[in-house]
């Protein structure tokens, strides 16, 4: 557990601690932009990797059973978690490394509803795994994600702040970190016809592809029968 805790602590560091910080700028400012990337994808591969092998070696401690009932809604809740993955990736992104173009058009579909759902995807499909593992070792590896996620989205907007200063404004005004806060607020408007049809039923069909395949895959089922 030792081992799996430090690379933790590492997967953590490397995506809150140097993306969207000063250490971030520094790096770039003696790698150049394309060799901060290729450097920083680098050092990604290995915390992952290190992460993964320290899960699969640690061990653990059960801390609660997740029944047939709870395991059931941890699998609806994939759905939304996977449809806000696929809408993220369906389009230009605002808030994707690369795609910061895209904020002086505005948000639209999946996009007024939270400007970060590539990284609620990952919070949730994170938190989903914890409660359905419900072991220690569990807990401190898809926690991991979780925090990354969690932390990723206000570091992502303090970095395109300081990237956008033309465009970022606007766009943060329009959007919200919390899903539909901006429609609440009444910055915002839900236009569903902009996500469309095909988005939805690509990610019922992935979320029932992984349903049946995750006992092969990963050698436990997703939901208790």
């Amino acid at each position: 557990m030792f081992l799996l805790v430090l690379a933790a602590i590492l997967w953590v560091a490397v995506h809150v601690g140097i993306a969207g910080t000063v250490v971030r700028a520094r790096l770039v400012a003696r790698l150049g932009e394309g060799g901060f990337r290729i450097a920083y994808s680098a050092v990604s591969l290995l915390a992952i990797y290190a992460l993964v092998a320290a899960w699969n070696a640690a061990d653990t401690t059960p801390l609660w059973t997740a029944g047939p009932a709870l395991r059931w809604l941890l699998a609806l809740l994939m759905l939304p978690a996977i449809l806000l993955f696929v809408a993220s990736v369906a389009g230009r992104n605002p808030t994707a490394v690369g795609q910061e173009g895209a904020l002086a058009a505005g948000p639209r579909g999946i996009f007024r509803i939270t400007r970060h759902p590539m990284l609620w995807s990952f919070a949730l499909w994170a938190a989903i795994h914890v409660a359905g593992n419900g072991d220690s070792a569990a807990v401190v590896f898809f926690g991991a994600f979780l925090v990354t996620a969690l932390l990723g989205m206000p570091s992502i907007d303090a970095k395109l702040a300081a990237r956008r200063p033309d465009a970022w404004p606007a766009f943060r005004q329009a959007t919200s970190i919390l899903p539909f806060g901006a429609i609440l607020a009444g910055r915002q408007r839900l236009a569903l016809a902009e996500i469309g049809w095909i988005v939805p039923a690509i990610a019922l069909v992935l979320w029932a592809a992984l349903l049946h395949v995750h006992r092969h895959v990963f050698g436990v089922s997703a939901v208790l029968l």
